[in-house]
């Protein structure tokens, strides 16, 4: 493999030379610059990553670390993380710790190890006792994190989205209105609660606790909460499930128990997953905007990376609704 000693010897320059000449770091003459970039090409020579990155002390990588793997709402968020990371000449290094709290600790100091120039961490995990980090390099919290770090934080307002959500159900005449959530020690759950309640009492609905179902927000938690309603006296006719999963769960209950979606009971979800519009019938949804998420944790990230800022920050971006079919007007 050609180094930049081979480069110079041929061309007959210095090895500084052949450094600005690749880097233009420096000026150097046309002359001098056509004379090494033709030895360049001859000797097909690429600079390597890792010398560069210990003499600028950085990588251009970025690592994230994950906690789940099998919601697709993550899956669209870390391709849309990849596509921005690519689009500022970062690499991106993935770690998923599958609800592993182990492997949550080991992933965060193999990231740091190798050396990443900043951190994305995204965690879904309500039950870790993660011990607190003393992060050295630059790191945004992407909509929640266990402890509390030094870092940016990029979140959605769940409080509107339970809001939107609850109110297109009542603005279709619906007053029994269920709602599946996840894990209520879970921050953006009690958030999309409380968005769920403001609107019940905004339209002098009566706020029913046999209503509001804790489960999870995965696919089994929509089975788990769905079967939980269908098994109560008085049904709801509609539910807010807190996940497009927690919905997709319900639609399996339902078909299940032989019950039709919207005529027998109104549904809409969160997220707004693309597999939410092919559900039969499509899935009514407030719609995470993920591109412009991943886009604002990248940007920032790459801001604290390249400038070093004392304060941090706490972004948030707005949800919206998307209306489909599987709500009835009664």
């Amino acid at each position: 493999m050609a180094t930049m000693k081979d480069i110079a010897r041929i061309a007959k320059v210095s090895t500084s030379t052949v450094s600005h000449v690749i880097n233009n770091s420096r000026f150097v003459s046309e002359e001098i610059r056509e004379r090494v970039l033709t030895v360049v090409e001859q000797l097909n020579y690429t600079p390597s990553a890792l010398a560069r990155s210990l003499k600028v002390k950085e990588t251009q990588t970025i690592g994230m670390l994950v906690t789940t793997s099998d919601n697709p709402f993550f899956a669209e968020i870390v391709a849309s993380v990849e596509k921005y990371c690519s689009r500022n000449n970062y690499n991106l290094i993935l770690c998923n710790t599958d609800g592993d709290q182990y492997r949550l600790e080991k992933n965060i100091q193999t990231l740091i190890q190798k050396q990443v120039d900043g951190l994305l961490l995204m965690c879904t995990e309500s039950s870790f006792q993660t011990r607190a980090f003393n992060l050295s390099i630059p790191t945004v919290i992407m909509d929640w994190w266990p402890t509390e770090l030094n870092a940016d934080k990029i979140s959605e307002n769940s409080i509107n989205g339970g809001y939107l959500a609850t109110k297109a159900l009542i603005e279709k005449n619906h007053r029994n209105i269920a709602i599946i959530t996840g894990n209520l020690k879970k921050i953006l759950a009690q958030k999309r609660v409380e968005g769920y309640k403001k609107a019940l009492l905004e339209a002098n609905i009566p706020i029913k606790e046999e209503f509001i179902i804790e489960s999870h927000f995965d696919f089994d938690g929509g089975i788990i909460g769905m079967e939980k309603i269908l098994q109560l006296t008085n049904r709801p006719t509609a539910i807010f499930a807190c996940s497009d999963t927690i919905a997709i769960g319900a639609y399996q209950t339902a078909w299940k128990y032989g019950l039709s979606i919207p005529n027998d009971i109104s549904i809409i979800g969160y997220d707004n997953i693309q597999l939410a519009q092919y559900l039969s019938p499509p899935l009514s949804t407030i719609h995470q905007p993920k591109n412009t998420f991943a886009k604002l944790a990248v940007e920032t990230l790459i801001s604290r990376i390249k400038n070093n800022e004392k304060t941090y920050r706490t972004l948030m971006v707005e949800p919206r609704l998307i209306l489909r079919e599987s709500i009835k007007t009664i």
